[in-house]
């Protein structure tokens, strides 16, 4: 029996911050979960771009709120599976009691709709095609091992001829923030403003700025690729203890160079990664460019993603 509603405390959201790591994590793995959601650092990295605000509820769940071209969403709470039909109930009634407004989740993981099994006569849910993250078997991706990825590792290699003895992968911390920054706004330049998507470029790169400035508290990995001494690749990414699964959440390389992409991508995960059986490379947003680059890593499966909305209100 799903429990009662009658006594709720009244839900009180703040802004997320790097603080806020230590309080939020043990959440993150008390269910399911193989989206890129799953993290901490997935709502760090774009919480100024959707104003994300989060409130812990009876200290057993973290409730959501983000806005977007002034829409205000949720997502699912973050709480065991067996409660969440006790604090999905509980958001639906804070956005009809306190926002006067029906409940919109715009991304709620697969294993969240499933279990909740939603009346369709009082939810319409549907699939978000365009950004479910792919997932790759872990092994497969440190070793680019047969015929599939063949090319992957041609690639790799002809980098690593290329720039023989004048190539190295680092582990970055804290102090590399400036060789970074500099990257970055190298990277952002090449990229120019003529694309659909670059004002999530510029918030992208404040998030990372804010992640560099405050990587000391944050559970995060990071890597980068110097040639001549000069950073010219950078990633970073976070671990689903839960899924064993590694969710990378940046990639920039500098997009003259052959191979470089492969060549960290395969870097990271062997260094900072090694024991990860799942990675998540997050969605493709629907560009059909990056959705080929994507296929040809040889997905072996994907963390589906839905829209729920409230109907009758």
């Amino acid at each position: 029996m799903t429990e009662s509603l009658t006594n709720v405390e009244k839900l009180e959201f703040k802004r997320i911050t790097a603080c806020d790591i230590r309080q939020l994590t043990p959440f993150f793995s008390l269910r399911p979960n193989k989206t890129c959601d799953s993290v901490f650092l997935d709502s760090f990295l774009w919480r100024d771009a959707y104003k994300v605000r989060f409130a812990v509820s009876e200290g057993r769940a973290v409730q959501w709120l983000m806005e977007n071209e002034g829409k205000i969403s949720s997502a699912m709470p973050l709480c065991r599976q067996e409660d969440l039909p006790y604090f999905f109930e509980q958001i639906v009634r804070y956005f009809n009691q306190e926002l006067k407004r029906p409940l919109w989740i715009f991304l709620a993981d697969q294993e969240a709709v499933e279990y909740l099994n939603l009346d369709p006569e009082q939810f319409e849910v549907k699939e978000m095609e365009d950004l479910k993250d792919y997932l790759y078997d872990g092994e497969a991706m440190r070793t680019l091992a047969g015929k599939k990825l063949h090319k992957k590792k041609n690639l790799v290699n002809a980098f690593m001829r290329e720039y023989e003895g004048r190539y190295e992968y680092r582990k970055l911390c804290c102090s590399d923030r400036q060789d970074v920054w500099d990257f970055l706004s190298f990277w952002r330049e090449q990229k120019g403003n003529e694309v659909e998507e670059a004002w999530e470029l510029d918030y992208e790169v404040e998030g990372i700025h804010e992640i560099l400035k405050n990587c000391s508290h944050l559970h995060v990995q990071m890597g980068g690729v110097y040639i001549d001494g000069k950073l010219q690749a950078f990633t970073a990414g976070s671990y689903n203890s839960r899924e064993k699964m590694a969710v990378i959440s940046i990639e920039k390389a500098n997009p003259n160079v052959k191979g470089l992409y492969q060549f960290i991508n395969q870097q990271f995960l062997i260094h900072e990664f090694s024991d990860a059986v799942l990675v998540n490379r997050e969605d493709d947003v629907g560009i059909p460019g990056l959705r080929q680059a994507k296929l040809s890593y040889q997905p072996v499966g994907y963390a589906r993603k839905y829209m729920v909305r409230q109907k009758n209100f």
